[in-house]
């Protein structure tokens, strides 16, 4: 199983629409994901570790695949329409990983 984590960074004059994100903008990718996505999970940053302490991103998701390929295709075919919906919902970049998930 592979995870791709999309994280939003908590910056100075940072906006981020959690409505939108959660009710347009994931289902869009999910649909262009079609069978390649698993599942999906969205998170709402709240705090950071310390007490008090802002949370380091505003939000986050993550996309469950079995394989990195067709995730691959779909991006490269859907990519572009997926990461111009971005500016509807934040004004920051966003920081993207992918990793095998080894405990689940």
């Amino acid at each position: 199983m592979f995870k791709v984590s999309v994280m939003y960074p908590n910056e100075a004059g940072a906006t981020f629409d959690h409505a939108y994100y959660r009710e347009q903008h994931m289902p869009m990718v999910a649909a262009k994901l079609g069978t390649a996505l698993v599942r999906y999970t969205v998170d709402k940053g709240l705090a950071g570790g310390a007490p008090g302490a802002p949370p380091a991103f505003l939000a986050s998701c993550a996309l469950y695949l079995e394989s990195l390929e067709p995730f691959q295709a779909v991006m490269a075919t859907h990519g572009a329409a997926i990461m111009a919906d971005i500016p509807n919902y934040t004004n920051v970049a966003p920081q993207i990983e992918i990793a095998e998930v080894v405990v689940g």
